[in-house]
């Protein structure tokens, strides 16, 4: 266990498999294999093996981040672990309206000190914390035991199914009614960049579908963030996730943002997002025939929860994580968000895929994972370690600064640094690069 990393559950494991689907997906994408997963498709990656020191930093990157030399606080004030009434609960208000609905929830202003909010909690049975937060849009999960969660509806729902599900789209559309559907419309790709000349619309945001995008730019794909105005990203976060891509905002709410949105998607490749099922096409957004669309949530497409929100560190409370990595009774974490970490990069490699069959047939394709579905194979790798040594610091040569913003480098072998950094959130013009000027070749981050 790479000491970075050290937890009860093997989470460098699953760090490490997570990145070997990508470098796998990648190889496949070079060679051009008409069946992605089967005819030697686990041959030797480029790059080598990935590094468990690099990975295991690259996961925890929030631990490594600093702005100005001084690190960032992940997690606000009303967000972790309460005592209540009669368990725990873990709550999530990083975002302000998720704070306001939090403190709506139990009736106290929204200014409230998090001593007297952990007062109100303590009065509260947790189960009826989360089923009045989940009324109303707040995030409060009960912190279960591996056992409950399990038996319960909407652990069993998360533990089926294929960790990275792939659906043909539109098998009845011509690959001509997406002419960047037709085999050759990429040009310029190459075993450092097989993406180059891919398109990806990104509309993600914290950290699973942030990781999934930086990776897809990180092999040569335009990758364009789209953020609405309000609530604005979180700023650390951009600048954590954020390397190599392009920011823009707009507002689906304006007719004139509306259109300029569903432009960029008919020029699209790949559309990701973040949010839960059926929430693109609320927006009003068509996804045109033969684009692949790569989606993470929280819970998963089926079960009680499919519609909840829910983030890494509630996921790791509901799923019984979190009692695993406590001690004396107390709900503990991860020591990264290997969740949403983890699930960014199969999601990767399972677009990465989706794109290489599309060469193949034209047809567009869906890809979902979700943190919970990442959880519960989690919970069944093999090799826990309940003594295990606390978490050591990070080793030399993991993290690279550029200005004022020091990050962790990437996972995949053979990339050292990113194309570029994060550029500021919002600050990109809504539309995509001519072709030819993808993220591949642009110059080592900091110098374009």
């Amino acid at each position: 266990m790479e000491p970075w990393l050290a937890a009860h559950l093997p989470v460098l494991d699953l760090a490490l498999d997570a990145v070997r689907a990508v470098q796998r997906a990648a190889a496949r994408a070079v060679r051009g294999a008409g069946s992605p997963g089967s005819g030697g498709s686990d041959a030797a990656v480029p790059g080598g093996p990935p590094d468990p020191a690099r990975v295991a930093v690259g996961f925890a990157s929030d631990r490594v981040l600093a702005l100005d030399g001084r690190p960032v606080q992940g997690f606000a004030e009303l967000s972790g672990f309460f005592r209540t009434a009669d368990g725990w609960v873990r709550t999530h208000a990083n975002y302000p309206h998720h704070r306001a609905r939090l403190t709506a929830l139990v009736g106290l202003p929204d200014d409230v000190s998090r001593p007297a909010f952990a007062e109100r909690l303590a009065t509260l049975p947790a189960q009826e914390l989360e089923d009045r937060a989940a009324d109303i849009g707040a995030i409060v999960a009960c912190v279960r035991t591996e056992r409950e969660w399990r038996a319960s509806p909407p652990g069993r729902a998360a533990a089926s199914g294929p960790l990275v599900r792939t659906e043909v789209r539109g098998a009845e559309a011509r690959p001509e009614e997406h002419p960047r559907a037709r085999t050759g419309e990429r040009s310029g790709a190459t075993g450092a960049a097989p993406l180059a000349g891919v398109r990806v619309l990104d509309l993600t945001r914290v950290i699973a579908g942030p990781v999934a995008t930086r990776t897809l730019a990180l092999l040569g794909a335009d990758v364009l963030r789209v953020d609405p105005p309000v609530p604005a990203e979180i700023g650390w976060q951009h600048l954590d996730t954020g390397q190599g891509k392009r920011s823009t905002v707009l507002d689906l709410r304006d007719a004139r943002d509306h259109r300029t949105a569903q432009d960029l998607l008919d020029g699209a490749d790949v559309l990701v997002t973040g949010y839960r099922p059926g929430a693109v096409e609320a927006l009003g957004l068509r996804v045109p025939p033969g684009t692949v669309t790569g989606r993470v949530s929280a819970w998963g497409d089926a079960g009680p929860w499919a519609a909840r929100r829910g983030f890494d560190s509630i996921v790791q409370a509901a799923s019984g994580i979190a009692l695993l990595e406590g001690r004396d009774g107390a709900p503990g974490a991860l020591p990264a968000q290997a969740l949403d970490h983890a699930s960014g990069y199969l999601l990767a490699a399972g677009v990465v895929d989706a794109l290489t069959l599309r060469d193949g047939d034209g047809l567009g394709r869906d890809v979902a994972v979700s943190l919970a579905r990442t959880a519960a194979w989690l919970l069944d790798l093999p090799g826990r370690d309940p003594h295990h040594p606390a978490a050591a610091g990070p080793p030399d040569g993991a993290t690279v600064t550029h200005g004022s913003v020091t990050t962790a480098r990437p996972v995949l072998p053979g990339h050292d640094d990113y194309p570029r950094p994060a550029h500021p959130w919002g600050t990109d013009a809504p539309g995509w690069l001519p072709a030819g000027r993808g993220t591949a070749g642009r110059g080592t981050a900091g110098r374009d």
